[in-house]
């Protein structure tokens, strides 16, 4: 790699750690009972003590041994078979339901950030990932002979996972790539990296009771960019999976190796005279609230038309959203965001407050000057469409409400809004051509129709889970076929017995 190269990724590596927030650590917290492990006391992190972190159960500390494991499991997986991979699926499944309320809170007290009921629904609907069952081979036969096309794994893959998701999105990583037949080592975000190797021992530990096999799902104990690096240059790494936002993605691409990267979004909403208000306003909560709107699917800015604008936000009120005025509005905005001096003179950049990211409703409130309930779950307030709440991917439960004139005008403000990263829009309306000019317009990956956010990844809509969504690269939703090579067998000759 380059001194150019190395730079480069050094910097947006670490813009991006900066921009998701290195939120200190909690103090090494408590495991379940069922499966007690103890906290090293040398170290602070959870686990039997220092010397087993030289890569006993997955957890290894530094990049090329834990490369070097996951190629040793990996040809034990290909010994084993399908079903070994499928009893990894169901042991990790298994795992992060029984586990889902421990899990969570042991991740909220690391990261500070979320909701614990949705940090346990998010472990709790892991069950909805797909498996082994996805990996169906293509045959033909013909006057010359049969051809099969099977679904074959790479070897080792390199994933990167965030600090918003961080056991949800390595538990549906494992997986999807352990049902393609590959090993995984983990470089885990800095400020979830204890509660993911927590998680990478107890799936371990199972895995080898049950299958024999050792360190198929790896991680770099304290991760930096080094350890990213070295995984990433490792020449067992055929195949990078990046969960994260715009700088680590480009650090990803500049790597030389393939790599399936799920991105940043900024989701807008379009709510037209059509649309059933108080679905609207219902779906907009529950989307924009979810775990306190990190999510990137997360509706994160409306549009409405101007018609109906005022019953709309009427609605959010009646289903428990809090409004804020202008002052208000004002306050929490400065709060929100400083202003840093951007590449070009006079220009610029905001850069959002990491204290409030992923806080509730009633820490915003706090910062806009008011009190509301505890149970608030989202405020909003009306802006123009420059403003800075559309503009950012903010992560905050807060979501800013734009009056636009007509349909056209709507659909043409959600573009500028949703910056090209064509990952997430959603519509509310009754009307077919609008939905379909929507669609048509941003291009997104996900493109919900009256319904909450989330219902594009099959919750309270009809699909599958997961947690990386790889719009950069265009795979879109993961599932097993994407960690997959494509090999063709074929034998040449009149096979056909009619």
């Amino acid at each position: 790699m380059s001194a150019v190269n190395e730079a480069l990724i050094r910097d947006v590596v670490q813009e991006v750690l900066g921009r998701l927030g290195r939120v200190p650590a909690a103090n090494a917290a408590s495991t379940p009972a069922s499966t007690p492990v103890p906290t090293d006391p040398a170290c602070g992190c959870v686990g039997k003590t220092s010397a087993l972190t030289k890569g006993q159960y997955g957890v290894f500390p530094s990049a090329n041994e834990a490369c070097e494991a996951a190629q040793a499991a990996f040809l034990q997986l290909q010994v084993k078979g399908v079903a070994a991979r499928a009893k990894v699926v169901e042991i990790v499944k298994t795992l992060t339901d029984a586990n889902a309320l421990e899990w969570g809170r042991i991740e909220l007290e690391e990261t500070k950030i979320g909701r614990l009921d949705h940090k346990i629904e998010k472990l709790k609907i892991i069950k909805l990932v797909p498996g082994v069952e996805w990996l169906r081979p293509d045959a033909r036969s013909g006057d010359h002979g049969i051809t099969l096309e099977e679904y074959t794994p790479f070897g080792v893959i390199g994933a990167v996972t965030p600090s918003t998701h961080s056991i949800p999105t390595l538990s549906g990583n494992i997986v999807n790539i352990v049902a393609a037949g590959n090993a995984v080592v983990f470089n885990a975000h800095p400020a979830a990296a204890k509660c993911a190797a927590l998680a990478v021992r107890e799936f371990n530990r199972a895995i080898q009771r049950e299958t024999g096999i050792e360190n198929l799902v790896c991680i770099i104990e304290q991760p930096t960019f080094d350890s990213f690096k070295e995984m990433c240059t490792h020449e067992v790494v055929r195949l990078l999976c990046v969960t994260g936002g715009p700088g680590v993605v480009k650090a990803a691409m500049q790597t030389g190796k393939r790599a399936i990267c799920a991105g940043p979004g900024n989701p807008p909403v379009l709510v037209d005279d059509t649309a059933c208000m108080k679905r609207a306003a219902r779906c907009v909560i529950s989307g924009a609230a979810y775990d306190n709107n990190l999510l990137c699917i997360g509706e994160k800015e409306v549009f409405v038309l101007d018609n109906i604008a005022d019953k709309f936000m009427a609605e959010l009120e009646n289903h428990g959203a809090v409004r804020l005025n202008s002052t208000q509005l004002d306050w929490l905005t400065r709060e929100a965001f400083t202003l840093k001096e951007g590449q070009g003179a006079g220009c610029p950049e905001p850069v959002v407050n990491k204290n409030l990211i992923g806080k509730d409703a009633t820490v915003l409130a706090k910062a806009a000057g008011l009190s509301v309930p505890e149970k608030t779950q989202l405020l909003f307030a009306e802006t123009s469409k420059d403003d800075i709440f559309v503009k950012e991917e903010q992560m905050m439960p807060f979501i800013p409400i734009v009056r636009v004139k007509s349909v056209e005008e709507g659909i043409q403000a959600a573009k500028i809004a949703e910056h090209n990263y064509k990952h997430t829009a959603i519509i509310h309306s009754h009307d077919v051509e609008h939905m379909t000019a929507m669609a048509r317009a941003l291009d997104t990956t996900l493109f919900v129709k009256n319904g909450a956010s989330m219902a594009g990844l099959g919750l309270g809509g009809e699909g599958y889970l997961s947690y990386s969504i790889a719009t950069p690269t265009g795979e879109g939703v993961t599932n097993p076929k994407t960690f997959c090579r494509v090999r063709r067998c074929v034998m040449v000759d009149n096979l056909r017995i009619y």
